[in-house]
């Protein structure tokens, strides 16, 4: 993946470990503290808060679990949130991304929204590989 963000070789200021619901919290909570230090609008918090939500609710929902790793950019001008599971993987990530396509009943607006909340937004899956979200924020 192009690392537009330039997060490449960089350690992750925090990763959690995504299981339960209680984790998406935590992810939630360690991403609007780390953008609120940033002094970021409460209303630029939320959006980018909600879409890590989502995708780390997905994470658990569609792939069993998996793990956060939030980064700066190099230029400390964005943070990166990448989101990996070990799941079953999407097997059209375009149609998953289409406004209103759900697997699971839902209202099908999760990746979509988790997109235009987020700065910068990138997919990577394959049928059985698993699932790789990056989304960013500008600071």
């Amino acid at each position: 993946m192009p690392d537009p963000e330039g997060t490449s070789g960089r350690a992750a200021i925090a990763e959690i470990t995504l299981a339960t619901s209680r984790d998406v919290v935590a992810a939630r909570q360690a991403v609007a503290r780390i953008l609120k230090e940033r002094g970021l609008s409460v209303m630029r918090i939320t959006r980018f808060v909600t879409a890590v939500s989502e995708i780390a609710r997905n994470a658990i929902v569609h792939g069993g679990g998996g793990q956060i790793s939030i980064y700066f950019d190099t230029r400390n001008e964005y943070l990166r949130v990448e989101c990996r599971d070990e799941g079953p993987g999407i097997e059209d990530v375009t149609l998953a991304m289409t406004e209103g396509y759900t697997t699971a009943g839902g209202l099908g607006r999760g990746l979509g929204g988790a997109k235009r909340l987020s700065h910068g937004f990138e997919v990577r899956s394959a049928p059985g590989k698993g699932t790789t979200v990056s989304m960013s924020v500008k600071l």
